[in-house]
């Protein structure tokens, strides 16, 4: 892996005339319109490379309300620790990308060592190769038509694009065969067999007989090649730790029998082990550092993704590094602000962001600071609750002597990063003093 870095991110490279931008470096050139909430008004017209270049404040350089902001520091922060923490363990890392679907954060990844991306759809896929992704994880099922023949043109036309992606059924093999024979493919596609987390859980092959039968169907079909075992602990019913290790170990035990019954494809350098969310990714870690000698290398592939903006809710409940603080701490990265616009009585405020603006699936928005619109001081939100959500408005308790009114600004941090930047498509990156560095752009 690369050397951490230690700076806070230059804004947007804006791209030399005398050579090719690169794809992120093209987003530069987007221009700022009525599309992007919460942009400046009187940035219309200017392109976001622009817009970056003026290093606007947050707060006073004309941004309306609600507006959502990511922390550049805590970005950065987060980037170096999974870095490091991967680096340790002997991890391989595809983040996954559907976290924030934003090419500039996939470049920052792949720069602090990331192998690839995971996607969890075609669309997801179609993205990451519009924006230069050369390694594409699709940690799902893929039996869609068209999505495979546009697979196999992609792969056609680049040798050094390399994809994998799940498959859980005899019936899954017929179909991505059908689809890649009748599209004339000639590279084939690697796949991994999904072992699913038990029952009641999500996809994936049930028993390991089920996982042999897919294998087997995957070796009779000219179009996929067989190249390791995959899946998703998070999905194990009631996840605990046991549960959690019990599963990987069948997980690890599964690849061991594949390889020793020659099931995987002969011509593979190495054989793909893949598994881990954002929740239980050390107990990944203390699976994988015991995977046996197998016929050929393993690659050990890490697939978290909601560290990078991290959050104020169900995951800084249930990151890892809880468990085990000696490995770092993770930094929430997003904070939604927004206005108070009403104050009917002295237990009740109403700001103007609402469900179109936070993520709410997981856990409410928490409030967490006080911008005053008097003085421009920040303090903290002591006795000031959100209690639910509008389409476009934020209901607030407020306790006796709690201090908020009608112009200030709340800020809120947010749970669920997935659902956080798939509301935003262009979003501030903000240092702590306010000055805004760059701007994230989103393609859900």
């Amino acid at each position: 892996m690369q050397q951490e870095h230690h700076h806070t991110p230059a804004p947007t490279d804006i791209p030399n005339p005398n050579r090719t931008p690169t794809p992120t470096q093209q987003l530069a050139h987007e221009r700022v319109d009525h599309r992007f909430k919460a942009l400046p008004p009187d940035a219309e017209g200017l392109t976001v490379g622009e817009l970056a270049a003026q290093r606007r404040n947050l707060f006073t350089g004309g941004f309306t309300t609600p507006v959502l902001a990511l922390s550049a520091e805590s970005v950065e922060h987060n980037l170096r620790l999974l870095e490091t923490y991967a680096e340790r363990h002997g991890l391989a890392f595809a983040p996954h990308g559907k976290t924030s679907m934003a090419p500039q954060l996939f470049d920052r990844q792949l720069e602090h060592g990331a192998w690839g991306i995971t996607a969890a759809v075609p669309h997801q896929a179609r993205v990451y190769r519009a924006h230069g992704i050369a390694r594409i994880f699709l940690a799902n099922e893929l039996v869609d038509a068209p999505a495979l023949r546009w697979l196999a043109s992609e792969l056609d036309a680049d040798p050094d694009f390399r994809f994998i992606c799940y498959v859980d059924s005899v019936r899954g093999v017929e179909l991505m065969d059908a689809a890649l024979t009748e599209a004339g493919a000639r590279r084939p596609v690697d796949v991994v067999v999904e072992l699913g987390a038990g029952e009641g859980a999500r996809t994936g092959a049930r028993t390991e007989a089920d996982c042999t039968a897919v294998a087997d169907a995957v070796a009779a079909a000219g179009t996929l090649r067989l190249v390791g075992v995959a899946g998703y602990e998070g999905e194990v019913p009631q996840a605990d730790a046991d549960r959690v290790h019990a599963w990987l170990n069948r997980l690890v035990s599964l690849a061991a029998d594949l390889d020793k019954a020659g099931r995987f494809s002969p011509d593979i350098e190495e054989i793909v082990i893949s598994a881990g969310g954002s929740a239980w990714f050390d107990a990944v870690a203390d699976v994988f550092a015991e995977i046996p000698e197998l016929s050929v290398p393993v690659l050990k592939l890490l697939r978290s993704g909601a560290y990078v903006s991290h959050d104020d809710g169900h995951y800084r409940h249930l990151t890892p590094f809880n468990r085990v603080p000696e490995e770092g701490a993770l930094q929430p990265a997003f904070r939604l602000w927004t206005q108070v616009v009403s104050r009917p009585t002295p237990e009740q405020a109403f700001t103007n962001g609402g469900k179109r603006d936070a993520a709410y699936d997981l856990d409410l928005p928490e409030a967490q600071v006080v911008r005053d619109a008097r003085t421009g001081t920040v303090r903290p939100a002591d006795g000031i609750t959100v209690t639910g959500l509008s389409d476009q408005h934020g209901w607030v308790r407020t306790e006796p002597g709690a201090e908020i009114e009608v112009g200030d600004w709340l800020g809120m941090g947010l749970s669920h990063p997935c659902t956080s930047f798939d509301k935003w498509q262009l979003i501030p990156l903000v240092e702590a003093d306010g000055t805004v560095v760059d701007y994230i752009r989103t393609f859900f």
